[in-house]
């Protein structure tokens, strides 16, 4: 009999249509694939949910949920205590890695380079209290670039904390100038690299979704020492945030100092068309099916 297999979309997070758009892609490339495929899409209604999951009876969850709920351990958890196997990383992984905070820790305790910063309320950051300019602000357990502002020196605009979406305490780090580049891992080895350039001042949200936005070179063109190091360095921020399946690390390499510097972890990466793993992936000779069929079958129940 054919594997079924529930594919997890949308979600409550502000990272929903970024979840629609990467179970199109995916959803699309399995067509021929030997699965059979149902779409459930996910509200804040989690009875329905577990009726859903119930009545479909998978034998596999394919989690393309991004942000909270979906990508932070939530949903993990609650498919641990189904007993349905998953892809991606387990509940500590996606929780860890969700954490910048928590994995910009433990990151640097491996031994990566990390940019300095310091946990403050907006308020205070915004009252000038914190860092002196430049630097960045971000929300802690957010994904896709949301509210992330770069403050350069004091005619930057700040973000007003009354308008703040996003939890009251954010991650205060000094701006690295430089490259952006970020690796793809699949269980547990580095699968390649990419630079991504745009006109804006970096990957936004609208940047990474857009098509036309962003030119993504693969591989990054760097340094043969540095490119070496790079993946080193994914390989090992997924290892030490416990991640499993195919996880995504982002760094900025500052050309001027030759120094490469870890941002963050995506336990669960964006597979849109526009996406990043797809297209390293793809310069790799792995197409998108394969990519959703190798996730599968690596699916797992294990926190």
């Amino acid at each position: 009999m054919k594997k079924k297999v529930a594919v997890l979309r949308g979600g409550v997070s502000v990272e929903k249509e970024v979840s629609l758009s990467s179970a199109r892609n995916l959803m699309t490339a399995m067509a021929d694939l030997d699965y059979e495929t149902v779409a459930i899409d996910v509200t804040s209604d989690v009875e329905a949910l577990v009726r859903d999951l119930k009545h479909h009876k998978p034998d596999v969850v394919l989690n393309i949920l991004h942000g909270r709920q979906g990508e932070d351990g939530c949903i993990q958890g609650l498919l641990e205590v189904m007993e349905i196997p998953y892809t991606s990383s387990g509940v500590l992984g996606s929780a860890l890695a969700m954490n910048k905070v928590a994995a910009r820790n433990l990151c640097q305790a491996a031994g990566i380079r990390v940019p300095d910063g310091k946990v403050a309320t907006l308020k205070d950051v915004c009252a000038g209290k914190i860092m002196a300019p430049p630097y960045v602000i971000k929300p802690i357990g957010e994904g896709s670039s949301l509210g992330v502002h770069i403050i350069k020196d004091g005619t930057s605009p700040l973000p007003c904390p009354t308008e703040w979406t996003f939890n009251e305490q954010v991650l205060v780090e000094a701006y690295i100038p430089g490259r952006e580049v970020t690796v793809a891992v699949m269980d547990g080895r580095a699968l390649g690299s990419l630079e991504i350039t745009s006109d804006e001042e970096f990957s936004t949200y609208e940047a990474k979704y857009t098509p036309g936005k962003a030119v993504h070179l693969v591989p990054a063109p760097l340094p043969p020492e540095i490119h070496a190091q790079l993946l080193e360095w994914a390989e090992k921020a997924h290892k030490a945030l416990h991640c499993r399946g195919i996880s995504r690390s982002d760094f900025i390499y500052n050309d001027e100092k030759g120094e490469l510097y870890y941002l963050e972890t995506n336990s669960q990466p964006g597979m849109t068309p526009t996406s990043f793993v797809p297209d390293i992936a793809a310069y790799h000779g792995i197409s998108v099916a394969q990519l959703a069929q190798w996730m599968i079958e690596d699916a797992s129940c294990q926190r």
